[in-house]
């Protein structure tokens, strides 16, 4: 296979294990509270990070004090988007809820022209603007089938854009793996903390499996979504992110029988379009310097 090729198929395969994780994940909040559950999936996830960064020998590095104050900001930032993601992900369609937070890349790229004064030319402003009006018909205010839970989704674009922003900033030298065993550490924290204040559920035996089958999902599409960004042209590969929207309809369907409206699938098409079209334009401006826009 050609390196693209490559870099497609771990990008895909990293989307499917990031809807895998959500369609498990919701199967199991169906019936179990929240916090509880992000606990027992927590536990399971951060020992298998562990284990590979103890393979990796990720655990030797020793960060500067920059470093470690982003690391921690990035952490506050990822147990907000997991709190505020899960919560709405039980109530509402895992299409609708996958298709809004699409809209994280182009929130990134809207928060870093305003805070980081990076050059946002005319035509991804377009880009942004056929976006987020993809946004509204998936979420559509006033509504009869408006859900308040599509603002939760929102609000967890909102907190990506902060971690991805703060993302940004960490040096190269930080490893990957280190980063997102302390984000697990932290998210299992959450978790142990919340279950102070609701009873425990008793889980049972299919419902622990289904949890141990989103902590693996949660690895391999961490793992692969890393491999993906080394091989391969990145303007070719990060397109193909958004076949997690793919996987999310697929199981939405086959799993919980939710069919999405013809409304919601023309705003995740312009959603995926404007946010292919952007990144593909920034990558263009990226390598000539002398492109407006």
């Amino acid at each position: 296979m050609s390196e693209n090729a490559r870099g497609a198929l771990f990008m895909s395969l990293a989307m499917a294990g990031f809807a895998l994780n959500d369609a498990a994940m919701k199967l199991v909040l169906i019936h179990q509270p929240l916090f509880p559950s992000i606990l027992v999936r927590g536990i399971m996830a951060t020992l298998l990070i562990g284990g590979l960064c103890l393979a990796t020998g990720a655990f030797r590095w020793r960060g500067a004090a920059r470093d470690r104050r982003l690391i921690g900001l990035r952490v506050v930032a990822e147990m907000a988007t997991t709190v505020l993601f899960l919560s709405a992900l039980a109530r509402m369609p895992i299409a609708n809820a996958t298709a809004l937070l699409q809209a994280a890349p182009l929130a990134v790229t809207l928060a870093a022209a305003l805070f980081l004064r990076e050059a946002v030319g005319w035509r991804r402003s377009l880009a942004l603007l056929v976006g987020f009006g993809g946004v509204l018909m998936i979420v559509r205010p006033g509504a009869g089938d408006f859900s308040v839970w599509s603002l939760l989704v929102l609000a967890a674009v909102g907190t990506i854009v902060l971690r991805d922003l703060v993302t940004r900033q960490l040096s190269a030298a930080a490893p990957s793996l280190f980063v997102a065993l302390i984000t697990s550490v932290a998210i299992t924290g959450v978790g142990a903390v919340g279950v102070l204040a609701v009873p425990w559920p008793a889980f049972t035996g299919g419902q622990v499996g289904l949890l141990g089958l989103s902590s693996l999902a949660l690895v391999v599409a961490y793992v692969f979504s890393v491999q993906a960004m080394r091989v391969g042209e990145i303007g070719f590969v990060s397109p193909f992110r958004y076949t997690v929207l793919l996987w999310a309809l697929v199981l939405g369907i086959m799993v919980f029988g939710e069919v999405p409206g013809l409304v919601t699938v023309l705003g995740a098409i312009l959603v995926v379009g404007s946010g292919t079209f952007t990144f593909w334009r920034e990558q263009r401006v990226a390598r000539a310097p002398a492109i407006k826009g």
